[in-house]
Protein backbone atom coordinates (compact mmCIF):
# COMPACT_ATOMS: atom_id res chain seq x y z
CA UNK A 1 0.00 0.00 0.00
CA UNK A 2 0.95 3.67 -0.32
CA UNK A 3 1.39 5.89 2.73
CA UNK A 4 1.77 9.67 2.96
CA UNK A 5 5.07 10.77 4.53
CA UNK A 6 7.00 13.98 5.04
CA UNK A 7 10.68 14.86 4.90
CA UNK A 8 11.56 18.46 5.56
CA UNK A 9 8.74 20.41 3.97
CA UNK A 10 8.15 17.82 1.22
CA UNK A 11 5.10 15.55 1.47
CA UNK A 12 5.27 12.37 -0.58
CA UNK A 13 3.83 8.90 -0.95
CA UNK A 14 5.93 5.78 -0.43
CA UNK A 15 5.22 2.08 -0.88
CA UNK A 16 5.08 0.39 2.51
CA UNK A 17 5.82 -3.02 0.96
CA UNK A 18 9.23 -1.65 -0.02
CA UNK A 19 10.25 -0.90 3.58
CA UNK A 20 12.20 -4.15 3.69
CA UNK A 21 14.52 -2.83 0.97
CA UNK A 22 16.41 0.00 2.71
CA UNK A 23 18.86 0.25 -0.19
CA UNK A 24 16.02 1.74 -2.27
CA UNK A 25 15.06 5.41 -1.97
CA UNK A 26 11.84 6.32 -3.74
CA UNK A 27 9.08 8.91 -3.61
CA UNK A 28 5.90 9.92 -5.38
CA UNK A 29 5.93 13.56 -4.33
CA UNK A 30 2.84 15.66 -3.78
CA UNK A 31 2.54 19.32 -4.74
CA UNK A 32 3.22 20.36 -1.13
CA UNK A 33 6.45 21.72 0.27
CA UNK A 34 7.86 24.14 -2.29
CA UNK A 35 7.92 27.89 -2.82
CA UNK A 36 5.88 28.34 -6.01
CA UNK A 37 2.71 30.44 -6.00
CA UNK A 38 -0.59 29.60 -7.68
CA UNK A 39 -1.27 28.11 -10.16
CA UNK A 40 1.98 26.22 -9.56
CA UNK A 41 1.75 26.04 -5.78
CA UNK A 42 3.90 24.84 -4.38
CA UNK A 43 6.44 22.11 -5.26
CA UNK A 44 6.42 22.57 -9.02
CA UNK A 45 9.38 20.83 -10.65
CA UNK A 46 9.00 22.02 -14.26
CA UNK A 47 9.72 25.37 -15.89
CA UNK A 48 8.07 24.37 -19.17
CA UNK A 49 4.62 25.36 -17.94
CA UNK A 50 5.52 29.03 -17.48
CA UNK A 51 6.89 28.98 -13.94
CA UNK A 52 9.80 31.24 -13.03
CA UNK A 53 13.08 29.36 -13.43
CA UNK A 54 14.37 30.56 -10.07
CA UNK A 55 11.38 29.06 -8.29
CA UNK A 56 11.74 25.72 -10.02
CA UNK A 57 15.46 25.59 -9.23
CA UNK A 58 14.69 26.37 -5.59
CA UNK A 59 12.13 23.55 -5.52
CA UNK A 60 14.71 21.07 -6.83
CA UNK A 61 17.08 22.21 -4.07
CA UNK A 62 14.32 21.73 -1.50
CA UNK A 63 13.62 18.20 -2.74
CA UNK A 64 17.32 17.30 -2.77
CA UNK A 65 17.80 18.54 0.79
CA UNK A 66 14.68 16.72 2.01
CA UNK A 67 15.93 13.37 0.76
CA UNK A 68 19.59 13.97 1.61
CA UNK A 69 20.72 14.06 -2.01
CA UNK A 70 23.04 16.26 -3.99
CA UNK A 71 21.18 18.02 -6.78
CA UNK A 72 23.38 16.34 -9.40
CA UNK A 73 22.05 12.93 -8.31
CA UNK A 74 18.65 13.71 -9.85
CA UNK A 75 18.65 12.33 -13.38
CA UNK A 76 16.03 14.04 -15.54
CA UNK A 77 14.69 13.24 -18.98
CA UNK A 78 12.66 15.35 -21.37
CA UNK A 79 9.43 13.39 -21.68
CA UNK A 80 7.92 13.25 -25.16
CA UNK A 81 5.02 10.75 -24.83
CA UNK A 82 6.86 8.12 -26.82
CA UNK A 83 8.35 4.69 -26.26
CA UNK A 84 12.03 5.57 -25.89
CA UNK A 85 13.88 3.82 -23.05
CA UNK A 86 17.29 5.10 -21.96
CA UNK A 87 19.61 2.46 -20.52
CA UNK A 88 22.46 3.67 -18.32
CA UNK A 89 24.64 0.63 -17.83
CA UNK A 90 27.30 1.42 -15.29
CA UNK A 91 28.81 4.48 -16.91
CA UNK A 92 27.65 8.03 -16.24
CA UNK A 93 25.42 9.31 -19.04
CA UNK A 94 26.34 12.59 -20.69
CA UNK A 95 23.85 14.22 -23.01
CA UNK A 96 25.49 15.36 -26.26
CA UNK A 97 23.40 18.53 -26.18
CA UNK A 98 23.82 19.25 -22.47
CA UNK A 99 20.02 19.16 -22.10
CA UNK A 100 17.87 16.34 -20.67
CA UNK A 101 17.59 13.63 -23.35
CA UNK A 102 14.22 12.88 -24.93
CA UNK A 103 12.92 9.61 -23.49
CA UNK A 104 9.95 8.42 -21.48
CA UNK A 105 11.69 5.79 -19.38
CA UNK A 106 15.12 5.24 -17.92
CA UNK A 107 16.70 2.14 -16.40
CA UNK A 108 20.08 1.79 -14.68
CA UNK A 109 22.28 -0.42 -12.54
CA UNK A 110 24.30 2.59 -11.47
CA UNK A 111 23.93 3.32 -7.73
CA UNK A 112 23.37 6.82 -6.42
CA UNK A 113 21.39 7.97 -9.46
CA UNK A 114 17.84 9.14 -8.72
CA UNK A 115 15.79 8.48 -11.86
CA UNK A 116 13.09 11.16 -12.17
CA UNK A 117 9.69 11.28 -13.83
CA UNK A 118 7.49 14.40 -13.81
CA UNK A 119 3.72 14.02 -13.97
CA UNK A 120 0.43 15.89 -13.75
CA UNK A 121 -2.10 13.11 -14.56
CA UNK A 122 0.10 10.69 -16.52
CA UNK A 123 1.10 7.45 -14.82
CA UNK A 124 4.46 7.26 -13.03
CA UNK A 125 5.76 3.71 -12.69
CA UNK A 126 8.80 2.90 -10.54
CA UNK A 127 10.46 -0.54 -10.66
CA UNK A 128 13.45 -2.36 -9.26
CA UNK A 129 15.05 -5.78 -9.27
CA UNK A 130 15.63 -6.80 -5.67
CA UNK A 131 18.55 -9.09 -6.55
CA UNK A 132 20.25 -7.45 -9.56
CA UNK A 133 20.32 -3.92 -8.10
CA UNK A 134 18.64 -2.32 -11.11
CA UNK A 135 16.01 0.44 -10.99
CA UNK A 136 13.73 2.09 -13.54
CA UNK A 137 11.31 5.00 -13.82
CA UNK A 138 8.57 5.20 -16.45
CA UNK A 139 6.32 8.02 -17.69
CA UNK A 140 3.13 6.61 -19.24
CA UNK A 141 0.48 8.85 -20.71
CA UNK A 142 -2.07 7.32 -23.04
CA UNK A 143 0.34 7.40 -25.96
CA UNK A 144 3.11 5.67 -24.03
CA UNK A 145 0.61 3.19 -22.65
CA UNK A 146 -0.64 2.43 -26.16
CA UNK A 147 2.99 1.70 -27.03
CA UNK A 148 3.32 -0.62 -23.99
CA UNK A 149 6.16 1.35 -22.46
CA UNK A 150 5.73 -0.15 -18.96
CA UNK A 151 5.73 -3.68 -20.33
CA UNK A 152 8.72 -2.94 -22.53
CA UNK A 153 10.71 -1.64 -19.56
CA UNK A 154 9.87 -4.79 -17.58
CA UNK A 155 11.12 -6.84 -20.53
CA UNK A 156 14.26 -4.70 -20.70
CA UNK A 157 15.16 -5.79 -17.16
CA UNK A 158 15.27 -9.38 -18.39
CA UNK A 159 16.94 -8.79 -21.74
CA UNK A 160 19.60 -6.28 -20.66
CA UNK A 161 20.25 -7.20 -17.04
CA UNK A 162 19.19 -10.83 -16.78
CA UNK A 163 16.38 -10.16 -14.30
CA UNK A 164 13.82 -12.79 -13.40
CA UNK A 165 10.23 -11.46 -13.48
CA UNK A 166 9.61 -12.77 -9.96
CA UNK A 167 12.43 -10.56 -8.66
CA UNK A 168 10.90 -7.38 -10.08
CA UNK A 169 8.81 -5.07 -7.91
CA UNK A 170 6.74 -2.26 -9.42
CA UNK A 171 4.66 0.63 -8.12
CA UNK A 172 2.02 2.40 -10.21
CA UNK A 173 1.79 5.85 -8.67
CA UNK A 174 -0.87 8.55 -8.41
CA UNK A 175 -2.41 9.42 -11.78
CA UNK A 176 -5.71 10.48 -13.24
CA UNK A 177 -8.27 7.78 -12.53
CA UNK A 178 -11.15 6.29 -14.52
CA UNK A 179 -13.47 8.53 -12.50
CA UNK A 180 -12.10 11.62 -14.29
CA UNK A 181 -10.34 10.52 -17.47
CA UNK A 182 -12.75 10.76 -20.39
CA UNK A 183 -11.24 10.05 -23.81
CA UNK A 184 -12.32 9.95 -27.45
CA UNK A 185 -12.17 7.52 -30.34
CA UNK A 186 -8.55 8.37 -31.12
CA UNK A 187 -7.44 7.09 -27.72
CA UNK A 188 -9.75 4.07 -27.88
CA UNK A 189 -8.39 3.17 -31.28
CA UNK A 190 -4.76 3.67 -30.24
CA UNK A 191 -5.24 1.09 -27.49
CA UNK A 192 -6.49 -1.58 -29.90
CA UNK A 193 -3.39 -3.69 -29.25
CA UNK A 194 -3.83 -3.79 -25.49
CA UNK A 195 -4.87 -7.35 -24.53
CA UNK A 196 -7.21 -6.03 -21.83
CA UNK A 197 -8.73 -3.11 -23.75
CA UNK A 198 -12.35 -3.92 -23.00
CA UNK A 199 -11.61 -4.07 -19.27
CA UNK A 200 -10.03 -0.63 -19.34
CA UNK A 201 -12.71 1.41 -21.13
CA UNK A 202 -16.18 2.29 -19.85
CA UNK A 203 -18.54 3.63 -22.56
CA UNK A 204 -20.19 6.97 -21.78
CA UNK A 205 -23.63 8.32 -22.68
CA UNK A 206 -22.14 10.39 -25.49
CA UNK A 207 -21.23 8.25 -28.48
CA UNK A 208 -17.52 7.97 -29.12
CA UNK A 209 -16.56 8.78 -25.52
CA UNK A 210 -15.14 6.47 -22.87
CA UNK A 211 -13.67 6.63 -19.37
CA UNK A 212 -10.18 5.06 -19.38
CA UNK A 213 -8.45 3.38 -16.43
CA UNK A 214 -4.87 4.35 -17.31
CA UNK A 215 -3.24 3.04 -14.11
CA UNK A 216 -4.88 -0.35 -14.58
CA UNK A 217 -3.75 -0.42 -18.21
CA UNK A 218 -0.14 -0.13 -17.06
CA UNK A 219 -0.60 -2.68 -14.28
CA UNK A 220 -1.93 -5.19 -16.79
CA UNK A 221 1.04 -4.56 -19.08
CA UNK A 222 3.44 -5.25 -16.22
CA UNK A 223 1.60 -8.50 -15.52
CA UNK A 224 1.68 -9.45 -19.20
CA UNK A 225 5.47 -8.94 -19.06
CA UNK A 226 5.62 -11.57 -16.32
CA UNK A 227 5.72 -9.58 -13.08
CA UNK A 228 3.56 -11.40 -10.51
CA UNK A 229 0.49 -9.43 -9.46
CA UNK A 230 1.53 -9.56 -5.81
CA UNK A 231 4.75 -7.72 -6.74
CA UNK A 232 2.84 -4.72 -8.11
CA UNK A 233 1.42 -1.96 -5.91
CA UNK A 234 -1.08 0.55 -7.28
CA UNK A 235 -1.75 3.89 -5.55
CA UNK A 236 -5.41 4.21 -6.61
CA UNK A 237 -5.11 7.96 -6.02
CA UNK A 238 -6.67 10.15 -8.70
CA UNK A 239 -4.67 13.32 -9.33
CA UNK A 240 -7.75 15.15 -10.64
CA UNK A 241 -9.89 14.23 -7.64
CA UNK A 242 -7.21 15.22 -5.11
CA UNK A 243 -5.96 18.54 -6.43
CA UNK A 244 -4.98 19.64 -2.94
CA UNK A 245 -2.32 16.93 -3.06
CA UNK A 246 -1.45 16.69 -6.73
CA UNK A 247 -1.10 18.74 -9.89
CA UNK A 248 -3.66 17.78 -12.53
CA UNK A 249 -3.37 19.01 -16.11
CA UNK A 250 -6.94 18.07 -16.90
CA UNK A 251 -8.44 19.02 -13.54
CA UNK A 252 -6.80 22.45 -13.56
CA UNK A 253 -7.47 23.38 -17.16
CA UNK A 254 -3.96 22.83 -18.46
CA UNK A 255 -2.18 25.45 -16.32
CA UNK A 256 -0.49 23.71 -13.42
CA UNK A 257 2.83 22.36 -12.19
CA UNK A 258 4.52 18.97 -12.39
CA UNK A 259 5.06 16.38 -9.65
CA UNK A 260 8.38 14.69 -8.92
CA UNK A 261 8.54 10.88 -8.82
CA UNK A 262 11.90 9.17 -8.43
CA UNK A 263 13.72 5.96 -7.49
CA UNK A 264 17.37 5.31 -6.62
CA UNK A 265 19.51 2.37 -5.55
CA UNK A 266 21.58 3.85 -2.77
CA UNK A 267 24.69 1.80 -3.42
Amino acid sequence: MFVLKKKGSVEYFAVTDWNSYPAITHAFCTRRGGISAAPYASLNMSRKEGEAEANVSANWDIAAAAFGLAGRQFFRISQVHGEGILVIDGERFRSPTGRPPEYDAVITNRPGLALCILTADCVPVLMFDRTKRVVAAVHAGWRGTALNISGRVATMFRERFGSRPEDLLAAVGPAIGPCCYEVDEAVYGAMAGHPHREELFSPQVTAGRWKLDLPLANRRQLEEAGIPGENICTANLCTSCHRGLFFSHRGEGGTTGRLLNFIMWNG
